[in-house]
């Protein structure tokens, strides 16, 4: 199949340090291309991958800097118009930025929805109802039950890249991207709720962001008991998940699918978090970790990780959210589009 695999030009393919969106598109182009299938990857210039590469800008926008980076958008968008006729299929990542141009493209596209839902993008999805939607959790399917044409599939990492430990360290980790509904705040006070210590790693993006960081959060840092690591690559993230006692997921928002969840289960580290969106999905209460309420809910679960098997953690991304598993399932939903030839 000629497959055309559109990705956000926020952060490169693969992302160098946060990233979830990206890393999953990298996972897919990776997988395609390599079980022979004709693969092209619309991505900033400074993406890494075996797939031809058409790109609208040398740089990710993040990092570029630029006085009007949506105006780059225009011409990633225009290059995936130009080449539609290359290709049997569209994967979309990018939301609604491509939706207004279905009615320009001739070939089926697949649109998967990995950011949060807000009312907004329900009325965009009852004006485009035709396209083929992918929700990345049966929590997120359900919030849209009027979509036509969805089929869900979970997101999936490679296992063989997350090292499992049974013997880790005693620390709690929070990793994401330093925003206030990923719920930082609430990590530290947990921490200090439980007597634990914390390491936090993430990065900050937007003058907003770095304000959160600047004024709400690094007055709590103490270097000691909380510490802030930074970012993380990808080796730097591997060691902090497999050495962390926990992940702490306090998230705030309707987490459409949580990829740090299954990143940390996979080395065999526990997640407690509170029951938004995806989570309980993700998280198997008192299996693989905790599904809570509250701040203090979340600090009593510490006291319990000694229930928790870590071999279980494991386990449980192996057999359900394995990168082969969600390759899979997309190759058979881009062979089934293609053969039905509807777009």
């Amino acid at each position: 199949m000629r497959i055309a695999q559109f990705a956000p030009i926020w952060i490169p393919v693969p992302p160098r340090t946060y990233g979830g969106t990206e890393f999953v598109v990298s996972e897919l182009t990776e997988g395609l291309a390599a079980r022979g299938h004709e693969v092209t990857l619309f991505a900033s210039g400074d993406s890494t991958t075996r797939a031809r590469l058409i790109s609208p800008w040398p740089a990710a926008l993040w990092r570029a800097k630029l006085g009007s980076p949506h105006a780059v958008w225009s011409l990633h968008l225009d290059n995936l118009l130009e080449h539609q006729d290359e290709f049997d299929v569209i994967h979309n990542h990018c939301g609604f930025y491509i939706y207004p141009l279905a009615k320009f493209i001739r070939k089926p596209i697949i649109n998967t929805l990995h950011r949060p839902l807000a009312p907004e993008d329900h009325k965009v999805f009852s004006r485009f109802s035709e396209s083929h939607y992918v929700p990345v959790s049966r929590d997120q399917m359900e919030s849209v039950p009027k979509l036509r044409h969805a089929r869900l599939i979970y997101n999936g990492i490679p296992t063989e890249r997350f090292i499992f430990n049974a013997n880790p360290s005693d620390y709690l980790l929070w990793i994401s991207k330093i925003i206030p509904s990923k719920g930082v705040l609430d990590a530290i006070r947990v921490a200090k709720l439980s007597g634990k210590h914390l390491k936090i790693a993430g990065n900050i993006v937007g003058e907003e962001n770095e304000r959160f960081f600047k004024y709400e959060v690094q007055p709590l840092i103490d270097g000691e008991q909380i510490q802030f690591v930074g970012e993380a690559d990808f080796e730097a993230k591997v060691a902090l998940f497999r050495n962390a006692k926990a992940l702490l997921c306090p998230f705030t928002r309707r987490e459409p699918f949580g990829l740090v969840m299954t990143e940390a289960m996979a080395c065999g580290t526990p997640v407690i978090g509170f029951g938004n969106g995806a989570i309980p999905e993700i998280v198997e209460d008192g299996v693989t970790g905790f599904v809570v309420d509250t701040v203090e809910e979340m600090a009593a679960a510490v006291g319990r990780l000694g229930e928790i098997k870590r071999a279980a953690c494991r386990q449980r991304v192996e057999e359900n959210f394995s990168v082969k598993r969600m390759i899979d399932e997309y190759e058979d939903l881009c062979g089934k589009l293609i053969q039905s030839g509807k777009v």
